[in-house]
C-alpha cells in the first residue's frame, strides 16, 4: 500500500511557477478536468508534463480501440505492476465504459477471466505477455493485428508502456489513494525476487 505522505513534494497552483500554471491550465481544462497521479509528480518539469498529458491523452481517447478495451489494457498494467493508485481511478474508468464486474474482479484476484467478447481476450492475451515477458508471440501478435490492423499493435503496445510508466512513477514516489479509497491490490503472485505480480495467461 502506498504511503500516506508522497516521497516528493507535490505542488499545489498558488506555489507553481507561471509556466507550471500554463501546463497545470492545459491539463485541468481538457478531458482529464483535474491533474491527478503522475503528472502531480511531472509538473515538476513543465515540459515533460506538457508532453506526458498531451502522449496520455492520445493513448486514451484517440486510438482505435473503444475505452472498454484500452480500460482493460490499463487495469491489467496496474495489476501487474500492484499501482494501487493507477488502479483505483482506472476500475472507476473502467466500469464507466461498460466492463464488467467479473472480468475486473478476477484481473484483481489473479483470475483469467472470462470473456464473451473475444477481442476482450486479445487484448487480454497481448497485454500480458507484453507485461510478463516483454514480448508477445506471433500468434497473439497476427489476432490483434488481424482485428485493428498494424495501427492497432502499435497503439496498444504504445498503451501498455505508458501505463507501465505511469505506475512506475506512482510507486517510486509513493503517491497516495485519495482519503477515501482503500487499497484493493495485494502483492500475491509475485514472480521470484520481485514486486510485481504475475498476470495469468489464457493459453
Amino acid at each position: 500500500m502506498a504511503s500516506q505522505t508522497a516521497r516528493i513534494p507535490l505542488p499545489e497552483r498558488e506555489t507553481m511557477t507561471a509556466h507550471q500554471r500554463i501546463v497545470l491550465d492545459d491539463i485541468v481544462g481538457g478531458k482529464r478536468g483535474e491533474i491527478i497521479g503522475p503528472l502531480r509528480a511531472a509538473i515538476h518539469n513543465p515540459e515533460l508534463a506538457d508532453a506526458w498529458q498531451k502522449l496520455g491523452a492520445v493513448l486514451r481517447y484517440k486510438t482505435v480501440f473503444d475505452p472498454v478495451y484500452s480500460e482493460l489494457a490499463i487495469l491489467l498494467t496496474a495489476r501487474r505492476w500492484n499501482s494501487e493508485l493507477e488502479w483505483v481511478i482506472h476500475r472507476a474508468a473502467a466500469e464507466k465504459a461498460g466492463l464488467e464486474n467479473a472480468i475486473i474482479n478476477a484481473i484483481r484476484e489473479h483470475r483469467v477471466p472470462i470473456f464473451d467478447d473475444i477481442k476482450m481476450g486479445l487484448v487480454y492475451d497481448f497485454v500480458s505477455q507484453l507485461q510478463n515477458t516483454g514480448q508477445v508471440d506471433d500468434y497473439i501478435h497476427g489476432e490483434v493485428s488481424k482485428v485493428w490492423s498494424a495501427v492497432g499493435v502499435v497503439e496498444l503496445t504504445a498503451l501498455t508502456g505508458y501505463y507501465a510508466m505511469v505506475a512506475m512513477t506512482l510507486n517510486a514516489h509513493q503517491i497516495s489513494l485519495p482519503d477515501n479509497r482503500e487499497a484493493e491490490l495485494y502483492p500475491n503472485n509475485q514472480t521470484p525476487d520481485s514486486n510485481l505480480s504475475k498476470l495469468p495467461l489464457s493459453n
